[in-house]
């Protein structure tokens, strides 16, 4: 069968669905040494995996919305709206709580990187016809993200998404967890059944999709249920989750473009272009973090001033706006326009 590569089989398998297996490999290889990284480097790991992975993917979106003019012209209340509505939805959030706005930003974030494995997996299986085998390849999907964070909000972990407690509205619900542990392994053994009988009957197979589908279920489970571990989960879901979603935004925004189409961005095409592609979304990134860093974190950086928690009510809101943004902007971006339009 041909395989449905999103640009070809180098470029996805390096930079799409190779991440997890790699950083799967180098954790279980190097153990002692990245523990040694979250003991004596805390620094670099923040820049290089916060600042430049996690960080960084967010702003590769500009290359699809905001420095695209056809398409601002095409969709104004959108690319307008919802920064406003980001601003507006933070400062409504953070008059109930400091937690309470962590809280829900972080269902939210937790929300965008579960349908981004969904997405990914329906790109790969966009030419199928077996609407069973579809479904099952679904709720695969949705297994394997869902079950590890269901599991994080009922039992201690050392690492949070954004601030400690972020999940404590799960706290007083009755314990789920080893009824969805059964229901979790039926899921994907019933999964392997599938995918083992359609290989044997077709003599085919979808090598990304089935490696997409794979390297989820291992980066989420091993991330957050597996080991117990800060560094190990950003690893695997920094990565896992960052450069694919960039490796996406470049193939799809500016390698697969003519010229023509790109018009300003095709300065971006080039080899030389990636590199360039990289500083911009990088420089974006430090920039944020930068701020984030003298204003209100102060972990990694520090100002000779402090602003006092009555304007964290304000400033929070408005430094989260690129990062809400992008998470509510990609349930829009990324549909395939109906058939017709």
């Amino acid at each position: 069968m041909k395989q449905p590569w999103i640009h070809n089989a180098k470029t996805d398998g390096w930079f799409i669905l190779s991440p997890p297996f790699i950083i799967l490999l180098i954790i279980f290889l190097f153990q002692k040494q990245i523990q040694g990284l979250e003991n004596h480097y805390s620094f670099y790991t923040w820049l290089f995996l916060i600042v430049f992975v996690d960080v960084a993917h967010v702003y590769s979106t500009l290359f699809k919305t905001y420095f695209v003019k056809a398409e601002i012209q095409k969709r104004k209340l959108l690319y307008y709206g919802i920064p406003l509505l980001s601003w507006i939805l933070g400062l409504i959030l953070y008059q109930l709580g400091s937690l309470t706005f962590w809280s829900v930003l972080a269902l939210i974030a937790v929300f965008h990187f579960i349908r981004q494995q969904y997405g990914f997996m329906r790109i790969y299986a966009r030419s199928e016809k077996n609407n069973w085998s579809k479904k099952i390849d679904e709720v695969a999907i949705y297994s394997a993200t869902i079950f590890p964070m269901l599991y994080w909000f009922k039992t201690e972990r050392a690492f949070n998404w954004f601030v400690k407690n972020e999940f404590q509205w799960f706290e007083n619900i009755p314990d789920y967890v080893p009824f969805l542990r059964i229901l979790y392994f039926i899921i994907l053994s019933v999964w392997i059944f599938k995918t083992v009988i359609e290989i044997s009957e077709t003599k085919e197979i979808s090598l990304p999709k089935n490696a997409l589908i794979i390297g989820t279920y291992l980066s989420w489970y091993f991330g957050i249920v597996y080991f117990n571990n800060d560094v190990v989960f950003t690893l695997l879901n920094v990565i896992s989750h960052g450069i694919p979603y960039v490796a996406l935004v470049y193939i799809r925004e500016i390698k697969q473009k003519e010229p023509t189409q790109l018009n300003h961005l095709s300065v971006f095409k080039s080899t030389l272009g990636v590199l360039l592609f990289i500083a911009v979304i990088f420089t974006f990134a430090f920039f944020e973090e930068f701020l984030w860093e003298i204003l209100v974190w102060r972990e990694h950086l520090s100002w000779d001033f402090k602003l006092s928690e009555f304007w964290f009510q304000f400033l929070i809101p408005l430094l989260v706006i690129p990062q809400l943004t992008h998470y509510l902007l990609d349930g829009f971006i990324w549909r395939r326009p109906e058939k017709g339009k």
